[in-house]
């Protein structure tokens, strides 16, 4: 059991950091294949030895091995994040279509998360490639497709009808994600990752403001809660949703 948890999170620490390159090229529409990773201060092409995920960063001190330059610890957090997560995962799917329909699932939830909080943008393409494996995992994980179909609606009505009453307070791609989110995960788990979205969004923002970090008219990325938020559904929203019913029902 242990050596596959193992596996998982050596696995995702990998794919962590190609999520990196896809994070840092994408919004600048640049190709996520070529050509190979460089340093961003010397330009010198990265060995293989620069990037082994997790360890390089703490062999090399977080510097450059050819320049001495130092580079963000994020690499270093998306790595350990997406292995973290994917590891998770092996205590709720046996490995098989699910597991690595839910694999790819987290790796565009880390990659738009970051993406909006570094632009404020979500992309169109990596929705174009959640709707449908969102159809998929629907099929197989969910009771029925009317389950996410009605996730669906739910999380992207109520997420439009917010975008239509804030005159922009809410951006479109919140919506899109939203309303892609409810066919992952159905409509119950769908008002969990909802709630939770603005609930942590709430208190984060208000820290943020009190901190004096954020001031009251600067954005403040609504896409990271949601991704939160729906990681945490996809897993505990059966959970949540007794210890919900049970504390107050």
């Amino acid at each position: 059991m242990y050596l596959l948890f193992a596996t998982y999170f050596l696995l995702g620490a990998v794919i962590g950091s190609f999520l990196n390159v896809c994070i840092y090229r994408l919004p600048n529409g640049k190709s996520i294949i070529s050509p190979p990773s460089a340093c961003g201060s010397c330009g010198h092409r990265l060995s293989v030895l620069d990037m082994v995920p997790v360890f390089s960063y703490i062999f090399l001190r977080g510097r450059c091995r050819y320049c001495k330059a130092p580079y963000s610890s994020r690499y270093m957090f998306v790595e350990l994040l997406t292995g973290i997560l994917f590891a998770l995962c092996g205590l709720y799917y046996l490995p098989g279509l699910k597991m690595a329909l839910v694999f790819f699932f987290i790796a565009c939830l880390i990659v738009q998360a970051f993406i909006d909080l570094d632009h404020q943008i979500l992309l169109d393409e990596i929705l174009m490639l959640m709707l449908p494996t969102g159809i998929i995992y629907a099929y197989y994980a969910l009771p029925d497709m009317w389950d996410s179909l009605y996730g669906a609606l739910f999380a992207g009505g109520l997420m439009l009808l917010i975008f239509l009453l804030s005159r922009g307070g809410m951006g479109a791609g919140d919506v899109k994600l939203s309303f892609v989110l409810g066919v992952w995960l159905g409509l119950k788990a769908s008002v969990v990752c909802l709630m939770l979205a603005f609930v942590l969004g709430g208190i984060i923002g208000v820290l943020l403001l009190v901190t004096g970090i954020k001031q009251r008219k600067d954005p403040i990325p609504f896409g990271p809660f949601l991704c939160i938020g729906a990681y945490i559904a996809l897993l505990f929203s059966p959970y949540l949703i007794y210890f919900y019913w049970n504390l107050f029902v």
